[in-house]
C-alpha cells in the first residue's frame, strides 16, 4: 500500500471514530422511565422494552412463579429476571417490547400488597 493511501485510510478511520464518539455524547443511551417516575435499569430496557401491565397480562401463581399469559412463559421465584417493583405495580420488559416476546425483566409488587 502506498503512503498516501494509508494516510487517507487512517484519516477516514479516525474521523469515523470521532463522529461515533460525538453521537454517543450527544445522544447517550439511557433506559426510559416508568410512568411513576423511576427508571428501568438499562439491563432490562433499551428504551422501549418495558411497560406497566395489568394483572390480566401476568398471572401470580400459587407456587411462587409468574406466568406471562400471552406466551405461557413462566418466571419462577428466585429467577434473576424477577425484580421488586418500586411503585407496587407490575411491569414487564420483553424483547423489543413485543407482547409475544421473551421476558427480559419482570417487576412485581411485594407479596401481600
Amino acid at each position: 500500500m502506498s503512503a498516501p493511501l494509508i494516510r487517507r485510510l487512517a484519516t477516514t478511520v479516525v474521523g469515523a471514530i470521532a463522529v461515533a464518539g460525538l453521537l454517543l455524547w450527544a445522544f447517550p443511551v439511557h433506559p426510559h422511565d416508568a410512568a411513576a417516575g423511576w427508571s428501568y435499569p438499562f439491563s432490562c430496557c433499551s428504551g422501549f422494552d418495558c411497560r406497566e401491565v395489568s394483572d390480566a397480562v401476568v398471572r401470580d401463581n400459587q407456587d411462587g412463579s409468574f406466568t406471562i399469559v400471552a406466551t405461557g412463559e413462566r418466571v419462577p421465584f428466585g429467577d434473576t429476571r424477577l425484580k421488586l417493583s418500586p411503585d407496587g405495580q407490575t411491569h414487564w420488559c420483553s424483547v423489543a417490547g413485543r407482547d409475544d416476546g421473551r421476558t427480559i425483566c419482570l417487576f412485581v409488587p411485594p407479596r401481600g400488597m
